[in-house]
């Protein structure tokens, strides 16, 4: 997997997955955008590790259509261009049905449809409109076992990460004649920030023995199989979603 010259553009690229897909295109050739929201530190980090020249971090929150729009050219005009878009940042919030109140209700559901569906629908608008004229390009979206499984906690996360899924394989048809490609990463529980909370518990034992190997998913696992829909011949996978749960969740 040879990206050498490639532009990419990752959001919520400074931790996590998207530090790990960072950290994995530089050292196969890549410029990398580290797109961050407010977390300046951690995306400075990150760039600061990675391999090679040319690399930047912007700051734009992903809920913002306007935000998102100056990201995009921001990113473009950064690198000469936007070959590859990785769409990870997102978030999770509680909201347990019996608990909440109503107004609670709804802003969970506006706060993580806003960052995990409607946001990485305009980055990839916004990419799209730009890769249609320069030839083509690849956008990998970050997705999550629970768009399958469902999430009692955060039903607002389960529905935005199957909304994506579905999204995805939507752009995936309409792309395709455009030369690019839409693909889609669903991970289980991953040794991430967001997962820490759950990781750093007394559950952390039977999260773990979820999976036949008694662990989680590192972000370097997860960054693998982005790597594989981003690189030249995977063409013709474009709308497959690539589960990343160590069989914790199987699906026919």
């Amino acid at each position: 997997m040879d990206f050498t010259d490639k532009r990419v553009l990752i959001t919520g690229g400074s931790r996590g997955i998207g530090r790990a897909c960072a950290i994995g295109f530089a050292e196969r050739g890549a410029r990398v955008a580290v797109n961050y929201r407010s977390n300046a530190s951690a995306a400075t980090s990150t760039v600061g590790e990675l391999a090679g020249t040319g690399h930047v971090m912007l700051q734009a929150d992903v809920t913002d259509p306007v935000a998102v729009e100056k990201l995009v050219a921001a990113a473009v005009e950064a690198l000469g261009g936007l070959d590859i878009v990785v769409n990870n940042a997102g978030i999770w919030v509680d909201h347990f049905l019996e608990e909440v109140d109503y107004d609670e209700w709804q802003d969970a559901w506006s706060r993580v449809l806003r960052a995990n569906l409607i946001g990485p629908a305009n980055v990839s608008y916004c990419a799209a409109r730009h890769m249609i004229k320069h030839g083509g390009g690849k956008i990998v979206n970050v997705s999550s076992r629970g768009s399958f499984r469902g999430e009692p906690d955060g039903p607002a996360y389960g529905a935005s990460k199957a909304g994506l899924n579905s999204m995805s394989q939507s752009l995936a048809k309409r792309l395709a004649p455009h030369g690019i490609t839409v693909g889609v990463v669903a991970p289980g529980f991953v040794d991430t920030d967001m997962a820490a909370r759950y990781l750093d518990t007394p559950m952390a034992a039977e999260i773990r023995a979820q999976s036949p190997f008694n662990r989680v998913a590192k972000p370097e696992e997860v960054a693998a199989a982005v790597f594989f829909l981003a690189s030249e011949g995977s063409e013709f996978s474009t709308g497959a979603i690539i589960d990343v749960n160590g069989a914790s969740y199987l699906r026919t």
